[in-house]
Protein backbone atom coordinates (compact mmCIF):
# COMPACT_ATOMS: atom_id res chain seq x y z
CA UNK A 1 0.00 0.00 0.00
CA UNK A 2 1.47 3.13 -0.88
CA UNK A 3 1.79 6.06 1.62
CA UNK A 4 1.76 9.67 1.32
CA UNK A 5 5.17 11.16 2.53
CA UNK A 6 3.07 14.95 2.92
CA UNK A 7 1.43 15.70 5.86
CA UNK A 8 -0.27 18.30 4.16
CA UNK A 9 -3.88 18.84 4.71
CA UNK A 10 -5.63 17.36 1.93
CA UNK A 11 -8.96 17.70 0.35
CA UNK A 12 -9.43 21.10 1.98
CA UNK A 13 -9.56 23.22 -0.85
CA UNK A 14 -12.84 22.89 -2.91
CA UNK A 15 -13.47 24.23 -5.85
CA UNK A 16 -12.24 27.72 -4.38
CA UNK A 17 -14.28 26.99 -1.04
CA UNK A 18 -11.44 27.36 1.46
CA UNK A 19 -11.54 25.27 4.68
CA UNK A 20 -15.07 24.15 4.32
CA UNK A 21 -15.20 21.57 7.75
CA UNK A 22 -13.57 21.80 11.06
CA UNK A 23 -10.99 18.95 10.67
CA UNK A 24 -9.36 21.31 7.75
CA UNK A 25 -9.38 24.48 9.35
CA UNK A 26 -7.66 22.72 12.27
CA UNK A 27 -5.17 20.70 9.85
CA UNK A 28 -4.56 23.90 7.97
CA UNK A 29 -3.67 26.20 11.00
CA UNK A 30 -1.29 22.77 12.03
CA UNK A 31 0.20 23.21 8.70
CA UNK A 32 0.93 26.79 8.38
CA UNK A 33 2.66 26.94 11.99
CA UNK A 34 5.17 24.17 10.99
CA UNK A 35 6.21 25.86 7.93
CA UNK A 36 6.19 29.57 9.75
CA UNK A 37 9.42 27.90 11.47
CA UNK A 38 11.34 28.53 7.52
CA UNK A 39 11.07 32.16 8.22
CA UNK A 40 10.26 34.72 10.83
CA UNK A 41 9.35 37.90 8.37
CA UNK A 42 5.48 36.40 7.85
CA UNK A 43 3.31 38.00 5.60
CA UNK A 44 -0.28 37.25 4.85
CA UNK A 45 -0.03 34.13 3.05
CA UNK A 46 1.82 32.52 5.62
CA UNK A 47 -1.71 32.45 7.75
CA UNK A 48 -4.08 29.93 7.88
CA UNK A 49 -6.84 32.10 5.57
CA UNK A 50 -10.88 30.97 5.20
CA UNK A 51 -12.93 32.64 2.57
CA UNK A 52 -17.19 32.45 3.16
CA UNK A 53 -20.07 32.98 0.98
CA UNK A 54 -21.94 35.36 3.10
CA UNK A 55 -26.06 34.29 3.27
CA UNK A 56 -28.37 37.13 2.87
CA UNK A 57 -30.59 36.28 6.70
CA UNK A 58 -32.57 39.91 5.77
CA UNK A 59 -30.36 41.61 8.45
CA UNK A 60 -31.77 44.71 8.03
CA UNK A 61 -28.65 46.34 9.51
CA UNK A 62 -26.90 44.51 6.49
CA UNK A 63 -29.61 46.23 3.79
CA UNK A 64 -28.93 49.89 5.28
CA UNK A 65 -27.85 52.72 2.71
CA UNK A 66 -24.76 53.23 4.17
CA UNK A 67 -22.94 49.49 4.13
CA UNK A 68 -22.15 47.77 1.41
CA UNK A 69 -23.23 44.09 1.32
CA UNK A 70 -20.33 41.29 0.50
CA UNK A 71 -20.74 38.38 -1.19
CA UNK A 72 -17.32 36.79 0.12
CA UNK A 73 -15.86 37.46 3.45
CA UNK A 74 -12.12 36.25 4.35
CA UNK A 75 -10.50 36.02 7.65
CA UNK A 76 -7.45 34.95 9.07
CA UNK A 77 -8.75 31.65 11.47
CA UNK A 78 -8.50 32.51 15.29
CA UNK A 79 -8.05 35.94 14.25
CA UNK A 80 -10.51 38.81 14.64
CA UNK A 81 -9.29 40.55 10.96
CA UNK A 82 -11.55 40.04 8.14
CA UNK A 83 -11.90 41.48 4.56
CA UNK A 84 -14.99 41.63 2.16
CA UNK A 85 -15.46 41.93 -1.49
CA UNK A 86 -17.28 40.82 -4.33
CA UNK A 87 -15.30 37.45 -5.30
CA UNK A 88 -13.18 35.14 -3.19
CA UNK A 89 -9.96 37.23 -4.50
CA UNK A 90 -11.14 40.84 -3.67
CA UNK A 91 -12.02 39.72 -0.30
CA UNK A 92 -8.65 38.50 0.51
CA UNK A 93 -7.04 41.49 -0.70
CA UNK A 94 -8.93 43.97 1.59
CA UNK A 95 -8.19 40.91 4.34
CA UNK A 96 -4.39 41.98 3.06
CA UNK A 97 -4.82 45.94 3.53
CA UNK A 98 -5.98 45.12 7.20
CA UNK A 99 -3.57 42.90 8.20
CA UNK A 100 -0.35 44.82 6.82
CA UNK A 101 -2.22 47.79 8.51
CA UNK A 102 -1.73 45.65 12.18
CA UNK A 103 1.45 44.47 10.75
CA UNK A 104 3.02 47.64 10.74
CA UNK A 105 1.35 48.97 14.02
CA UNK A 106 2.34 46.06 16.07
CA UNK A 107 5.91 45.97 14.70
CA UNK A 108 5.99 50.10 15.62
CA UNK A 109 5.00 49.16 18.84
CA UNK A 110 7.63 46.50 19.07
CA UNK A 111 5.72 43.86 19.70
CA UNK A 112 6.63 40.86 17.85
CA UNK A 113 3.69 39.06 15.29
CA UNK A 114 1.61 36.41 16.31
CA UNK A 115 2.99 32.77 15.16
CA UNK A 116 0.77 31.67 12.02
CA UNK A 117 -1.43 29.18 13.18
CA UNK A 118 -1.81 30.30 16.74
CA UNK A 119 -4.76 32.19 18.13
CA UNK A 120 -4.50 36.14 18.20
CA UNK A 121 -4.80 38.01 21.37
CA UNK A 122 -7.86 40.25 21.64
CA UNK A 123 -7.11 43.75 22.08
CA UNK A 124 -9.46 46.25 23.59
CA UNK A 125 -8.92 50.00 22.34
CA UNK A 126 -7.65 52.55 25.03
CA UNK A 127 -10.28 54.10 27.18
CA UNK A 128 -7.59 57.08 28.15
CA UNK A 129 -9.19 59.83 26.82
CA UNK A 130 -12.47 58.78 27.50
CA UNK A 131 -12.19 58.54 30.98
CA UNK A 132 -11.47 62.26 31.05
CA UNK A 133 -14.70 62.75 30.20
CA UNK A 134 -16.47 59.68 32.59
CA UNK A 135 -19.71 61.71 33.80
CA UNK A 136 -20.19 63.36 30.52
CA UNK A 137 -19.61 60.06 28.37
CA UNK A 138 -22.31 58.44 30.91
CA UNK A 139 -24.63 61.28 29.96
CA UNK A 140 -23.87 61.71 26.54
CA UNK A 141 -24.63 57.66 26.42
CA UNK A 142 -27.96 58.09 28.43
CA UNK A 143 -29.39 61.21 26.43
CA UNK A 144 -27.48 61.15 22.99
CA UNK A 145 -27.38 57.53 22.41
CA UNK A 146 -30.41 56.45 24.01
CA UNK A 147 -28.78 53.32 25.38
CA UNK A 148 -28.70 52.32 28.81
CA UNK A 149 -25.04 51.31 28.53
CA UNK A 150 -22.61 51.28 25.80
CA UNK A 151 -18.98 50.54 25.83
CA UNK A 152 -17.31 53.29 24.68
CA UNK A 153 -13.12 53.40 23.81
CA UNK A 154 -10.96 56.27 22.23
CA UNK A 155 -11.72 54.76 18.95
CA UNK A 156 -15.62 55.30 19.48
CA UNK A 157 -17.45 57.45 16.87
CA UNK A 158 -20.87 58.32 15.84
CA UNK A 159 -20.75 55.97 13.09
CA UNK A 160 -20.98 53.03 15.51
CA UNK A 161 -24.56 53.74 16.79
CA UNK A 162 -26.73 53.76 14.06
CA UNK A 163 -27.01 52.62 10.49
CA UNK A 164 -28.12 55.95 8.54
CA UNK A 165 -26.53 57.28 5.95
CA UNK A 166 -24.57 59.94 7.79
CA UNK A 167 -24.48 61.92 11.46
CA UNK A 168 -26.97 64.57 11.03
CA UNK A 169 -29.85 63.28 13.00
CA UNK A 170 -26.89 62.91 16.21
CA UNK A 171 -25.57 66.44 15.36
CA UNK A 172 -28.77 67.46 15.94
CA UNK A 173 -29.63 66.07 18.86
CA UNK A 174 -26.30 67.40 20.60
CA UNK A 175 -26.59 70.76 19.59
CA UNK A 176 -30.30 70.29 21.45
CA UNK A 177 -29.34 69.14 24.70
CA UNK A 178 -25.53 70.66 24.50
CA UNK A 179 -25.94 73.68 22.31
CA UNK A 180 -22.99 72.53 20.76
CA UNK A 181 -22.32 72.18 16.87
CA UNK A 182 -19.83 68.65 15.96
CA UNK A 183 -20.89 68.94 12.64
CA UNK A 184 -17.83 70.02 11.68
CA UNK A 185 -16.12 66.52 13.00
CA UNK A 186 -16.39 64.61 10.14
CA UNK A 187 -15.04 61.58 11.99
CA UNK A 188 -17.70 61.79 14.21
CA UNK A 189 -14.96 60.29 16.77
CA UNK A 190 -16.74 60.75 20.91
CA UNK A 191 -13.10 61.95 22.53
CA UNK A 192 -13.45 64.98 19.89
CA UNK A 193 -16.67 65.58 20.39
CA UNK A 194 -16.26 65.58 24.36
CA UNK A 195 -13.60 67.53 24.25
CA UNK A 196 -15.44 69.95 22.54
CA UNK A 197 -18.19 69.61 25.17
CA UNK A 198 -16.04 70.21 28.22
CA UNK A 199 -14.45 73.13 26.92
CA UNK A 200 -17.67 74.90 25.85
CA UNK A 201 -18.33 74.65 29.50
CA UNK A 202 -14.97 76.09 30.87
CA UNK A 203 -14.98 78.89 28.15
CA UNK A 204 -17.17 82.09 29.02
CA UNK A 205 -20.01 83.18 26.64
CA UNK A 206 -18.94 86.37 24.31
Amino acid sequence: MKRSGSSRPQNCNVRGKYLVTQRCRRQHSSWKWLLSFRTNNWGLDDYPIAIRKEEDNGDPIFTAPRFTPHKYVAHILSAALTGGGDTPLAAKEKLKESFETVRTRWLEDGKPLVRPGRSWPVEFASQTHVNEHEALSEDFIHRVLDLDWAWISDESSLWDFHTDIDNTRLHAKIMEIYGIDVSDIQSGRLTEIFERIAHSRTTPAS
